[in-house]
């Protein structure tokens, strides 16, 4: 009679027929022990801390590693049925070497002392493991350091792993095949937070398939981050560990639960003197091959701390007799002085010669008089460059003579200009260049009644006419005489459209004519003053271009305007000193 069952080596479960029979063939076995551990002298058990410091300094340790059931039959209910394997106990003895501080060679042998279970018998093949002490697969690894240092933020290393198979298949203690591990290694410390990565490549080339799961070449990854307290004695912290089967050939494959065995082990390690010791605990995260459920790490190390550098020779440079390594002037010859800061330095030098050493002087260069002042001691009396009885010191402008002031902005400066001469001074006139009255808004202060900007010729003030009228009031010929001053001072502004508008109120086509006899009653003026009637033309537009509102007083006020609109404009004939147009702000 047969069963329905599962076998599982640590968590993988593949539905099997349990045969009972005694016809049964024994499986040959092969490495299932899933704990490789680090090389001696790191901080981790599975991950390393590249302490590659020295040259020939020497490492040995041992690690003790515990595995609960890391070979498990199960019944097609997930039930516990057997355990081939269920207790096995591994020594392994490590030493490493570390060669021209960054080159590590390694050996680590696995000795099995406690290999204990009971057979089971799965499609006609008997998993039973030789019980007693046996030899593991000799590990041997070389590392070289490439960026870093130990302690450092990142520092990381490449190197390799050979295992030798020089332990029995029939204890599960080797593949009966060498094994070659490339491998890259990361670690790191930041403050007390330390860490370290590792990926590699476990080129297995025992590519039998186990109770009919993928077995072979597998990618194995490891990652560690804790804590370094105690004087950086003690690292204590989580290591996650796994591989996954890099071939898809039988059960399982590439990332699947049967053939991705993860375990955790949180760990701790201590440094006593040169020695080193470890404790830590690790349950199975899957049931994949060789994962049990759970494992007990202790570890023992010896692993000197690298003697430090000899002192450097006592070098003088200057010859004063003072070593470099004491002396405040290396490089100048000086004298021995209680002041660490001047030790080996000359005596105080007074540069100017004016009786003031420099380190006091605060002008070493130019000789001066003292001072209760730090920084006018030894410093000439203040100077007055430009004549003008205001030292430089408190004079807003030392190079131009000016006048006193409260304001010490301006204390010392010559009084404010007025460039056009209209009585307003540069700082307050907004066109300093053009002469013009005085306004309360500041945008018009100083400026003509009459402004170019890049699309017309601006009046700042109304031309005002009598009522339905083409007749110009006479308080408006001040703003027509600034308009032809700017067409005089502007020959570059070839053709004005001279343009009438009114607001909304009475008939459209007599606004229009209206509008279009006072552009024409402007240009006469114009004309009459002395402007070239070619470079002005008219246009009355009625109500039809308002620029504001019809509904208010103050909107048709501003509808019933005179504008002269530039339509063609010559830069090369605008003269050197005409100002450039103003923005149409």
């Amino acid at each position: 009679m047969t069963k329905k069952s599962h076998m599982v080596f640590g968590s993988l479960a593949v539905t099997m027929t349990l045969s009972l029979t005694a016809s049964a063939q024994t499986a040959k076995g092969f490495s299932l022990d899933r704990y490789q551990p680090s090389e001696v002298g790191s901080d981790w058990f599975v991950t390393d801390s590249l302490d590659l410091r020295g040259s020939g300094r020497l490492a040995l340790g041992v690690v003790g590693d515990w595995a609960h059931r890391p070979l498990v039959i199960y019944d097609q209910n997930n039930d516990y049925v057997r355990a081939p394997i269920s207790h096995q106990v591994v020594l392994h003895a490590g030493a490493a070497l570390i060669a021209a501080d960054r080159i590590r060679f390694a050996l680590s042998m696995p000795v099995l002392i406690v290999n204990r279970g009971v057979p089971g018998t799965v499609d006609g093949v008997t998993y039973q493991t030789k019980e007693g002490v046996a030899a593991g697969d000799l590990r041997g690894a070389v590392d070289v350091r490439v960026i870093g240092e130990y302690g450092d933020v990142f520092t990381t290393a490449l190197g390799a792993q050979v295992h030798v198979p020089t332990g029995k298949r029939s204890a599960y203690a080797s593949d009966g095949k060498v094994r070659l591990d490339p491998h890259w290694l990361t670690a790191g410390d930041i403050g007390i937070f330390t860490y370290a990565t590792s990926i590699g490549f476990d080129g297995r080339f025992q590519t039998q398939n186990f109770a009919g799961n993928a077995f072979g070449p597998e990618i194995t990854f490891a990652a560690a981050a804790g804590l370094r307290v105690a004087n950086k004695k003690l690292v204590i912290g989580p290591e996650l560990s796994g591989s996954t089967v890099a071939t898809n050939s039988g059960k399982g494959g590439f990332l699947k639960k049967r053939t991705t065995p993860l375990e955790l082990v949180l760990g701790t390690h201590l440094r006593v003197g040169d020695m080193q010791l470890g404790g830590g605990f690790s349950p199975g995260l899957t049931r994949a091959v060789g994962t049990p459920d759970w494992r007990v790490l202790g570890s023992l190390v010896w692993f000197p701390e690298p003697p430090p550098p000899p002192p450097p020779p006592v070098t003088d440079r200057d010859g004063d007799g003072i070593g470099d390594a004491v002396d405040a002037c290396p490089d100048t010859p000086g004298e021995p002085n209680g002041n660490p800061e001047l030790n080996g330095c000359p005596p105080p030098k007074d540069s100017d010669e004016d009786g003031i050493v420099d380190a006091d002087d605060a002008c070493p260069a130019e000789p001066g008089v003292h001072s209760d002042d730090p920084a006018k001691n030894g410093c000439p009396l203040p100077k007055d460059r430009d004549n003008d009885g205001i030292i430089d010191t408190d004079d807003a402008c030392p190079d131009t003579p000016g006048v006193k002031s409260d304001d010490p902005a301006k204390n010392g400066c010559p009084l404010p200009k007025d460039t056009d001469g209209d009585g307003i001074i540069d700082d307050n006139d907004a066109c300093p260049n053009d002469p013009g009255p005085a306004n309360d808004d500041p945008k018009k202060n100083g400026c003509p009644k009459a402004i170019v900007t890049k699309t017309e010729v601006k009046i700042l003030e109304r031309i005002e006419f009598d009522t339905a009228k083409a007749t110009i009031r006479p308080e408006s010929v001040d703003v027509l005489e600034d308009v032809a001053n700017v067409l005089e001072k502007h020959p570059e502004l070839e053709k004005i459209e001279v343009q009438g508008h009114t607001d909304n109120r009475g008939a459209a086509a007599f606004n229009r004519a209206l509008s279009n006899r006072r552009a024409k009653a402007v240009k006469e003026w114009l004309v009459k003053r002395g402007i070239d009637a070619s470079r002005l033309t008219t246009k009355g537009y009625g109500p039809d271009e308002p620029i504001d509102t019809n509904a208010t007083d103050e909107g048709r006020q501003n509808n019933r305007r005179v504008q002269f609109i530039i339509l063609k404009r010559d830069e090369s004939a605008a003269p050197k000193d005409a100002l450039a147009p103003a923005s149409d702000d």
